[in-house]
């Protein structure tokens, strides 16, 4: 197992440190120094800017099953309704496959909105190790890893923020430093953890999500997740913990772009957005539909009743009056 694990993991060291050192050289070329835990910390951050902008395609997926799952919720729910109370193994068969066969209709799953986080995985592992053998490497007990040598390790592990090192933890940490460094980091991801939960359910889901066992989950993830931060925080390297918290932010803020501009149908950001729209004197989406399904249905009514409609152009060609009273191509008035 642990030969299997290195042989998908090594590969993506090897990225990892590529794209790093890539960035370290960009800012020591700016002017900033080669040992400074800024220029390595703001290589780290640029290693979050590369790897979250391959995955806007996956993000895209995400958002579409996400939304897609919110509004198939009744439709789930009745399911559910429908097997409650039974546990025998044949309802339960059927239960799954009516829920797999709704899943297949509308082209969603549950497990398509976990996509971004699978992706990112061995990424974040893979900083995991470049990061924890960095002391390994600058001591000569380790190979490099691709770009990252005896001499670069040694100064990326001597690398410190606020006088941490990039490369301790809390568990290993031998300074009050990387013990406040460590904590607040842990706070700033729980914090913005939270905040994009929230801000996904207070703000971007339809009512009916709202009440289902989906949301629930959900909900529940809200206040489970600081307790895994805090738990999981304290044995990562200050440089893994920067890139969790990176990104955060990089999540909070294209999900608060998303649900501003592209909000989820029946939502309290769909109202906001339309309210938006509204003040500065925009079409609101849908109503131009709704405006010809109504005038369409009124057609229908006056057909029924024998009523001629009456044609709704804003140029009328007939019947339109010349300036000097007279009605244009219709009778004369001395004509019979």
């Amino acid at each position: 197992m642990g030969d299997l694990l290195n042989s998908i993991l090594t590969p993506i060291e090897w990225l990892v440190a590529w794209i790093m050192y890539g960035f370290h050289q960009v800012f020591t070329t700016l002017g900033l120094p080669e040992a400074a835990g800024i220029t390595w910390a703001l290589s780290i951050v640029g290693l979050v800017i590369v790897m979250r902008a391959a995955m806007i395609p996956l993000f895209v997926k995400q958002i579409k099953a996400s939304r897609k799952m919110q509004l198939i919720q009744p439709e789930l729910q009745k399911i559910q309704k429908k097997y409650k109370g039974k546990s025998d193994p044949e309802s339960r068969q059927a239960m799954t496959q009516e829920t797999m066969e709704l899943y297949k209709k509308e082209g969603t799953n549950p497990f398509s909105s976990c996509l971004p986080i699978l992706v990112q995985s061995p990424f974040f592992f893979g900083l995991f190790r470049v990061l924890n053998g960095l002391q390994d490497i600058a001591s000569g007990k380790k190979d490099q890893i691709g770009p990252i040598t005896k001499t670069v390790a040694g100064q990326a592990e001597s690398a410190s923020i606020f006088g941490a090192q990039l490369s301790d933890s809390f568990l290993r940490a031998n300074n009050l430093s990387t013990q406040i460094v460590t904590v607040v980091l842990i706070v700033l991801m729980s914090a913005t953890t939270f905040t994009t939960q929230r801000q996904l359910m207070t703000k971007n889901m339809p009512q009916s999500a709202l009440d289902s066992p989906f949301a629930k989950q959900q909900k529940m993830l809200l206040y489970i997740f600081p307790v895994i931060f805090a738990v999981s925080g304290i044995n990562f390297p200050i440089g893994v913990l920067l890139y969790w918290f990176t990104t955060n932010v990089w999540s909070m803020t294209q999900q608060f772009y998303v649900i501003r501009r592209m909000p989820a149908p029946g939502s309290a950001a769909e109202r906001a957005y339309h309210e938006r729209l509204k003040r500065k004197g925009k079409p609101v989406p849908g109503a131009v539909v709704a405006a010809e399904i109504t005038e369409g249905a009124e057609g229908e009514d006056a057909a029924k009743s024998g009523q001629r409609v009456q044609p709704k152009s804003k140029k009328r060609t007939k019947g339109a009056t010349k300036p000097g009273g007279k009605p244009a191509g219709g009778p004369s008035s001395s004509g019979g």
